[in-house]
């Protein structure tokens, strides 16, 4: 990567992405387990996860698996989609991408996973 372009990580835990456009979406989504907690890291299977930003779409692909297009300008206005994360001893509101990606990222990771977006900024 050059030293010039930011570098931004819009799914933590997946690979970085080298783009000045990425930035407003860093660290926006994230790995949830089985019990609901935000997957730090999310292990070296995520860590596979290519990510690019291509045509509104937050794109990703991994190994053995087709490509996955996530919108990136969606407005979570679905009150069935949002929920109530804990993450470093904070509740934080989030929206889940669905059963889809939930599947994508189950396959990926090899066990129940759920893909969310946050809907708003993490103050530390």
């Amino acid at each position: 990567m050059s030293q010039t372009q930011a570098v931004s990580y819009p799914l933590v835990g997946a690979q970085p992405v080298e783009d000045a456009a990425a930035q407003a979406y860093h660290g926006r989504w994230h790995v949830l387990d089985a019990s609901g907690r935000l997957l730090p890291e999310g292990g070296p299977e995520l860590a596979n996860v290519s990510v690019t930003l291509r045509f509104g779409y937050l794109v990703l692909q991994a190994p053995g698996m087709l490509r996955l297009d996530i919108p990136l300008g969606v407005i979570e206005d679905d009150p069935s989609a949002l929920r109530m994360v804990r993450a470093d001893g904070k509740e934080i509101r989030v929206a889940d991408e669905g059963a889809w990606a939930a599947e994508w990222f189950s396959q990926v990771l090899g066990q129940p996973v759920r893909l969310v977006k946050i809907c708003e900024p993490v103050v530390g």
